[in-house]
């Protein structure tokens, strides 16, 4: 059995325009990292997953296949397996054969994508109840009735942790703690910090997928915001910070332009910036004590042998 509950409609919810008209006219401009994945963005997503130079993804994949049974062993079978952003639910599927889970919650900010996943999935597995959410868990949420309480394992691969500032991740590790019982958990995928050279090839590929994934997102907002963002006038950024230790994407202006939706204009010179996204990038010890401080604790550790990523899990203290 499936369902689906939609909390959120942020492709035409008002509060997502106004969080887009205030970070285009910051002072130093952004855009949220959750407007790249409209219909067209999350396609262009997988695509890049499968780029040689992105290695997260496959990363974390053979370190899950490899150590699955290991980790079975440190998580109780059954129970609920909330997945956030779940995409095509495919990550979380490898892990039933041996979680065994109750009950599968994928939530995601698009529902659509969401639920035609979660049909396929249904087929393959009809034991499991399966709850599909569209919700946009990057500020304040809780869980529906629906989601059962006991024994939630909340799965967070891809290393998306890495997009909230360090505060942000505390808090929002800390919130997904109030939402666990004494017995549950949470299984997180981390890209470990690693050669600068290897990190800037993973966000600026040879065939210039990441750059039309990036550049997209000025098409979300031109339908979002009925802007007249010209696409061909920007380029993709990406670069490691060492000091911030994190991955940044940008959208550079290549020549002075003008921007107008609305009743707001935005003037940008050439080379000013529009920052995209963050990925922070972590070390093991600072991600335990991360985890630790949100209430976690009694952590397992799985990486691959080069050590450039990480799946920990952390049971709730």
């Amino acid at each position: 059995m499936s369902t689906a509950i939609n909390l959120t409609d942020p492709v035409s919810a008002p509060d997502s325009r106004e969080e887009l008209t205030i970070g285009l006219l910051a002072d130093h401009a952004s855009i949220s990292p959750k407007f790249f994945y409209d219909a067209l963005g999350s396609i262009l997503f997988e695509a890049i997953c499968q780029l040689p130079e992105y290695y997260p993804t496959r990363t974390e994949h053979q370190i899950i296949e490899r150590h699955l049974t290991d980790m079975a062993h440190s998580i109780a079978p059954g129970g609920t397996l909330i997945d956030l952003g779940a995409g095509n639910c495919a990550k979380a599927a490898t892990l039933f054969s041996h979680l065994h889970p109750d009950q599968y919650v994928p939530i995601d900010i698009s529902l659509e994508h969401l639920t035609d996943a979660v049909q396929r999935l249904q087929q393959r597995y009809p034991h499991i109840e399966m709850t599909a959410i569209g919700m946009d868990f990057s500020g304040k949420w809780s869980l529906p009735q629906q989601v059962r309480i006991q024994r939630r394992l909340f799965f967070y691969p891809g290393s998306s942790i890495g997009n909230f500032q360090p505060d942000a991740a505390l808090a929002f590790l800390q919130q997904i703690r109030a939402e666990c019982d004494r017995n549950g958990g949470i299984l997180i995928g981390v890209d470990l910090v690693k050669d600068h050279a290897i990190l800037n090839a993973a966000y600026d590929d040879t065939l210039g997928v990441t750059a039309a994934f990036n550049l997209n997102t000025l098409r979300n907002v031109n339908q979002l915001l009925d802007a007249d963002f010209d696409i061909s006038q920007w380029r993709h950024v990406a670069f490691f910070n060492p000091d911030q230790s994190r991955i940044e994407m940008h959208l550079e202006a290549r020549c002075n332009l003008t921007v107008a939706w609305g009743d707001h204009r935005r003037h940008f010179i050439a080379g000013e910036r529009i920052h995209t996204e963050n990925s922070y990038k972590y070390t093991l010890p600072r991600l335990l004590a991360l985890l630790d401080q949100a209430g976690f604790a009694q952590s397992r550790c799985w990486t691959d042998d080069n050590n450039w990523f990480a799946v920990v899990y952390a049971q709730a203290s």
